[in-house]
């Protein structure tokens, strides 16, 4: 089963022309990646936030852990 035109490898290859999928499509891919990339970055983010202020919310602020550890 052949996917492309070329029936053999012993040519040279500047004749052949494309010889793997999507030629011309990595600026797009590019573009696709970093965009996935920096939403994946903020998504971490809020969700790291979130987190924190939920334990915040849970355990208490700065102020009383402080409060705590100078008690005796």
């Amino acid at each position: 089963m052949s996917t492309t035109t070329v029936t053999t490898w012993a040519v040279d290859l500047k004749d052949v022309g494309a010889v793997y999928p999507f030629q011309g499509s990595e600026g797009l891919m590019v573009i696709v990646a970093v965009a996935t990339w920096i939403g994946w970055h903020i998504w971490c983010n809020r969700w790291e936030k979130d987190y924190h202020q939920e334990k915040i919310r849970k355990y208490g602020d700065a102020e009383n852990l402080k409060k705590a550890l100078a008690a005796e």
